[in-house]
């Protein structure tokens, strides 16, 4: 038995690895990757069978943030050259909805660049929900930054089922990334998103510079917060953002990290999120023996994967799309 069946068997049994094990994972050596990379497919298997869920965002509202994130063509400090535009309509956040739908994705993410939510922008995007949910069998995800408690309770009353608020990094590495927020102030609207009774979301980007010391200390601060869906990003080096010349990470390191994730939070949503195209590259299908989600066509700057080649990619894996209805985790 490899240490790393070993330490599956124990993950199986209910037993949660250690923060030197999910080191250890991350240190694994190339000739032990396969092994590591069945290890957890394991736990995908235990918890999601063949079922890969796939998402779509809509971008809500585009630019214009005060916020100095390093990685984000939105923001204040980028030069990217991308569409800027204020928050849309209801009829347009219903239309995206509409067409996630028809990509066969059962959850829509309805993204908005900025700090936080005014009251406007709140009542524009609760009776958008409302509509959705009485249209289309999805759930709803909003992702509108620093959230309040009341903003969150008018959130839930609308019927959004999950709330998106990545960590991005660690607590230590988060002043190399942003300066406009702090990382207490990330980990704040995770519990006020939790406390409301919506779903927290959150998760991380892998490639900006972070050490695996880092990518580890999230692992284990979304465990603690009893994140239920794990978005796992991959930089995309955006020309005019500060993090454009970050070389790109080796594929079998980010995959190492998701492998790690599955295993700190076995029983968790996870997905592969932006960047995957450009970072994985040839080894993108890889990602789907862990991680049980997919972000399907574009993200909110940046082009994705064609959607057919998605489906193709789930089908070629002997894997299903997940349907409308299904309740996941499976028993």
């Amino acid at each position: 038995m490899s240490r790393w069946e070993e330490m599956a068997d124990r993950v199986l049994a209910g037993e949660a690895v250690t923060r030197e094990e999910a080191l250890a994972i991350m240190a694994c050596p190339d000739a032990e990757f396969l092994e590591l990379l069945s290890q957890g497919y394991r736990l995908r298997r235990r918890y999601y069978g063949n079922w890969v869920r796939f998402q779509h965002l809509v971008n809500i509202q585009s630019g214009y943030c005060p916020e100095d994130c390093g990685y984000c063509s939105q923001s204040r400090v980028s030069m990217a050259d991308i569409a800027r535009y204020p928050l849309v309509d209801v009829e347009t956040m219903v239309e995206g909805a509409r067409r996630a739908h028809a990509l066969g994705a059962t959850t829509v993410c309805l993204v908005a660049s900025g700090r936080g939510p005014n009251p406007r922008e709140i009542a524009r995007v609760t009776e958008a929900v409302a509509t959705i949910k009485q249209e289309l069998p999805v759930r709803v995800c909003a992702c509108l930054g620093l959230l309040r408690p009341d903003q969150a309770a008018a959130l839930k009353a609308a019927g959004v089922d999950r709330y998106n608020h990545n960590l991005n990094t660690s607590e230590a590495h988060t002043p190399a990334i942003v300066t406009t927020h702090g990382y207490q102030d990330r980990v704040r609207t995770v519990e006020v998103v939790k406390a409301a009774g919506i779903s927290p979301c959150s998760g991380l980007i892998v490639g900006m510079g972070e050490s695996d010391a880092d990518l580890v200390d999230v692992a284990f601060a979304l465990r603690a917060l009893e994140v239920e869906s794990i978005p796992i990003n991959f930089l995309h080096p955006v020309p005019g953002t500060p993090l454009a010349d970050r070389p790109l990470t080796p594929p079998l390191r980010d995959l190492k990290a998701v492998i790690m994730m599955r295993f700190v939070n076995p029983t968790r949503e996870i997905r592969l999120a932006g960047g995957r195209e450009l970072q994985l590259r040839s080894l993108q299908a890889l990602g789907l023996y862990v991680a049980n989600s997919l972000f399907v066509a574009d993200y909110l700057t940046t082009p994705g994967q064609d959607p057919g080649l998605d489906h193709q990619m789930v089908r070629d894996l002997g894997f299903e799309v997940e349907p409308p209805g299904l309740e996941l985790p499976l028993p």
